[in-house]
């Protein structure tokens, strides 16, 4: 079970959206609402040419900023990719690696999100390792087969104290943007899972324990209240919903009041 006194941690995924206006207009929003969220971590991905333009925004505001992707490599001829240390120099805190969308879409493998979670670590960035099965995988029985091979290569390259920093979020891609959000009982069996699965292969029980894990997958303002009661949730990865200040203001409200 996750560690009531740690304060949850709500992030929005902007993904492929936004400009210098719609950007400036929400974040001044979310920095005048900030107050009323309560006991909560509240951090904002926009995609790579908004994040100097939002870190400068929230530079004297709690809230935080995650990159979507970084690159697996450190520097180099890599033309079109953006480093961990980039990201950290520009004042990200977390960054996400493995997505359901960057291994869907763009072919990024388990290996290459480990990869990228060493290349967050060594640059001092949050990861955030993103796993969830397909509505095909989770029907012939595979959920926990997938997770395991998603996770896997990531926490085989870990240390105890790189995975005291580590970050897990499940995100069911048959409830990412289809308005299906998985139930309790599915959200806890899988969260479980995941930390048994960390203290299994790692030997580090007390870690998986502790351990942040964030639910994604269709999560808004009607939902977050009951994902908030779930006290294996450590938080929410919030994706079209966070694109509207007042909606996205009542998830960090919601998991705020926990």
């Amino acid at each position: 079970m996750t560690q009531q006194h740690v304060p949850a941690l709500v992030i929005g995924n902007w993904k492929m959206n936004g400009s210098l206006a719609t950007n400036a207009a929400l974040l001044e929003s979310l920095r005048g609402d900030i107050a009323s969220f309560g006991n909560v971590h509240v951090s904002v991905c926009p995609p790579f040419p908004y994040l100097a333009q939002s870190a400068a925004l929230l530079a004297k505001s709690p809230i935080s900023c995650t990159a979507q992707n970084l690159c697996h490599e450190a520097i180099g001829a890599y033309t079109g990719e953006v480093s961990a240390s980039m990201l950290a120099d520009i004042g990200c805190r977390y960054v996400l690696a493995g997505h359901s969308e960057r291994r869907g879409l763009f072919g990024d493998s388990s290996e290459r999100v480990a990869a990228k979670t060493r290349q967050a670590l060594n640059a001092g960035l949050i990861p955030i390792v993103c796993v969830g099965e397909t509505l095909a995988q989770r029907e012939i029985g595979l959920t926990e087969a997938t997770l395991a091979a998603q996770l896997l290569p990531t926490l085989a390259g870990l240390s105890a104290s790189d995975l005291e920093k580590l970050i897990l979020a499940y995100e069911p891609v048959w409830a990412i943007g289809t308005g299906h959000v998985a139930t309790a009982e599915q959200i806890t069996t899988v969260l479980h899972y995941l930390r048994k699965l960390v203290a299994d292969k790692t030997g580090a029980t007390k870690v998986a324990q502790s351990m942040r894990i964030l639910y994604g997958g269709s999560v808004n303002a009607a939902n977050a209240s009951w994902l908030a009661d779930l006290p294996e949730v450590s938080g929410v990865l919030v994706g079209g919903a966070s694109l509207k200040a007042e909606d996205f203001s009542e998830i960090c409200r919601s998991f705020g009041q926990r």
